[in-house]
């Protein structure tokens, strides 16, 4: 049978499209694909700790063997968003149980810290470094009991990749640089320690040089020869690794070190610190359960109020009567909304959150229905211009928070704000920031962490250990009432907001992202935007983003910027200028600005992941 030139033509032309045409059920272009799968998914703040997680799940380990390398490589190589004596709160989904649970990676106060003891001292707010802020850290007992009771591989294994990068080194980034280059005199001329580590003879690293930390690096040695000493048992190998860290040479080293030394701080003066061995020895990472909200067809899963996780859930309570899938997900409308149910919700985190084992926090009140109709009443078509706490009686304590001009406020029942007599600090600092990973494996163990403290701006480095304290402490009032009042013992409400979900009651994605306050604002328009609007992972992390001020900041000073609204610089000029008009004082950014979204997900057999691609440093792989 003979063909003829048009139908060889069309039977081996197929039906072949341009590249610049998009295929049926192509995804839209994004910064990158979504990364899909069959085995193993990472996505996190920096490359190197992908690989180092991808690494793991090469070698057979799991979802949480993935997660601790990433988490501790993460600590190496952005040490200007976390350190190996910082936090680290988690999140985790057993793929053989489905359960999730949450360890506490957050350090408490020390056995010294009081309110009566900061007053002693002259202070009427925590400093937001030098040794009076620090907590005991908490990030490695809770990657050592992840590792112990749900990962598979040794220690040595979990170790090795933040090891290398300390010992031989790694590309430091231009964001690590720039903040060392703000921090040169102030090393330089007062914490010497850490001028030593970061700019040795007073020379500022350069964007990209290959930066060591061998101090660290032989810490790490150390705590992994003594480990090994006990003999091949894993989980005995990880006890003395915990015991080496609380109450070995590590602890012993952090004692001497805030016992005999003074520095200056964000007082202006010279102070001791509380932090000694002893709350180091007396404290242990804990596993519990998570505060959970069913929203349409997901459960999301949050650490307790001893974090700002319920702030995500309260949000949602707070929207779930607007017909978000209606609304244009870049519009005045959606912005508005969201930014408006963000501030009722924040306002009620200053309120009434703090460590349950010292604060009885209304959870389940401030997630009800009837709770949430009556504030969600509030939100109207204008900015609100004044902080709003709800009202559980029984419950709660006084909202105080500073503005830029030094005056500080306390919100009184009635909802009038009264100005108090001390002023609040006149300097401002700039705060560290977090990192942030999620991991999942082909047999569905998921885990979401978000690694923060310990950043080389907190604190003086530890000669012989190379690495800073958590200050976490700052987040404590000295306030008499508040539930975030320091005590000894008692955990910061910490801002560290790792994030799981469950779709149609089957475990399904892991997410997060650093920035302090911001953390659970990014992380709800992503997942708003998921849910409601059809965009995939990447999508989703791509999309243009915003957040308020609007409610006592969590860090030192703790100021409040009333109806403020930064937003992306892609929102359109429309949109920008209806917010305008609705009473947002709008701050118009960098188009690429804002968060540092990360997720995981597993649909059946498939695995996937997406990594934002703003500071150019975070990515997802896997395969």
């Amino acid at each position: 049978m003979d063909f003829s030139p048009q139908d060889i033509e069309h039977l081996f032309r197929g039906s072949a499209t341009p590249p610049s045409e998009a295929l049926p059920g192509e995804p839209p272009y994004t910064t990158r694909p979504v990364m899909t799968g069959t085995f193993g998914m990472v996505a996190s703040t920096h490359w190197l700790g992908t690989a180092a997680g991808m690494a793991m799940l090469e070698k057979g380990g799991n979802a949480f063997d993935a997660g601790i390398a990433t988490g501790l490589t993460l600590q190496i190589v952005e040490p200007h968003m976390a350190g190996p004596a910082g936090d680290a709160p988690i999140i985790l989904c057993d793929g053989k149980t489905g359960d999730v649970k949450v360890i506490c990676g957050q350090g408490v106060a020390p056995q010294n810290a009081t309110v009566s003891a900061y007053r002693n001292l002259g202070l009427d707010i925590v400093p937001g470094a030098g040794l009076l802020p620090l907590v005991v850290p908490g990030a490695f007992d809770a990657f050592m009991l992840l590792l112990r009771d749900w990962g598979n591989l040794p220690l040595r294994d979990v170790l090795e990749p933040a090891i290398g990068h300390a010992k031989n080194g790694y590309p430091i980034s231009a964001r690590t640089a720039a903040t060392i280059a703000t921090l040169r005199d102030l090393f330089v001329d007062h914490w010497p320690c850490s001028a030593e580590v970061y700019c040795p003879n007073g020379n500022v690293p350069k964007p990209n040089q290959l930066f060591r930390n061998p101090t660290l690096a032989e810490t790490y040695e150390q705590i992994l020869k003594e480990a090994e000493a006990v003999g091949g048992d894993r989980e005995a190998q990880i006890e003395a690794a915990r015991a080496c860290f609380y109450r070995g040479f590590v602890a012993e080293t952090v004692d001497r070190f805030c016992r005999d030394n003074e520095f200056l701080d964000t007082s202006g003066r010279l102070h001791r610190g509380f932090l000694s061995g002893d709350d180091l020895a007396g404290w242990a990472a804990t596993v519990e359960a998570p505060v959970s909200y069913d929203y349409d067809n997901y459960s999301v899963f949050k650490c307790g109020p001893w974090s700002q996780g319920p702030v995500f859930l309260q949000q949602l309570a707070l929207l779930r009567d607007f017909d978000i899938g209606s609304m244009d997900p870049s519009g005045p409308e959606f912005v508005h909304c969201v930014a408006e149910a963000s501030k009722l919700a924040f306002a009620d985190r200053e309120k009434f959150y703090g460590d349950p084992d010292f604060v009885d926090v209304p959870v389940e009140t401030l997630l009800s229905d009837d709770y949430n109709a009556a504030r969600r009443s509030l939100i109207a078509d204008s900015a609100s211009d004044a902080i709003r706490p709800g009202s559980v009686p029984g419950y709660g304590g006084p909202v105080v928070y500073g503005l830029s001009d030094g005056q500080r406020f306390v919100v009184q029942e009635d909802g009038t704000a009264e100005p108090l007599s001390a002023p609040a600090p006149a300097a401002s600092i700039a705060a560290g920031d977090t990192v942030h990973l999620d991991a999942v494996d082909r047999h569905g163990n998921m885990v979401s962490i978000t690694p923060s403290g310990g950043w080389l701006r907190s604190s003086p480095t530890i000669p012989g250990l190379g690495f800073a304290l958590s200050n976490r402490g700052q987040i404590f009032t000295l306030e008499e009432g508040t539930p975030g009042g320091v005590a000894p013992g008692k955990r910061p409400r910490t801002t560290l907001s790792p994030g799981f979900a469950c779709r149609d009651g089957k475990p399904y994605m892991a997410f997060g992202t650093p920035g302090a306050d911001r953390q659970d604002q990014w992380a709800l328009q992503f997942f708003l935007r998921h849910v409601h609007h059809d965009k995939n992972l990447q999508e989703a992390v791509d999309a243009p983003a915003f957040n308020t001020s609007h409610f006592p900041g969590s860090f030192y000073p703790k100021r409040a910027a009333l109806r403020s609204l930064a937003v992306e610089g892609r929102f359109s000029k429309e949109t920008v200028e209806e917010l305008r008009a609705r009473g947002h004082d709008v701050t118009v950014g960098g188009d690429w600005s804002q968060g540092r979204m990360c997720a995981v997900a597993k649909e059946g057999p498939l695995v996937k992941a997406a990594a934002t691609s703003r500071y150019m440093q975070g990515y997802a792989f896997g395969r």
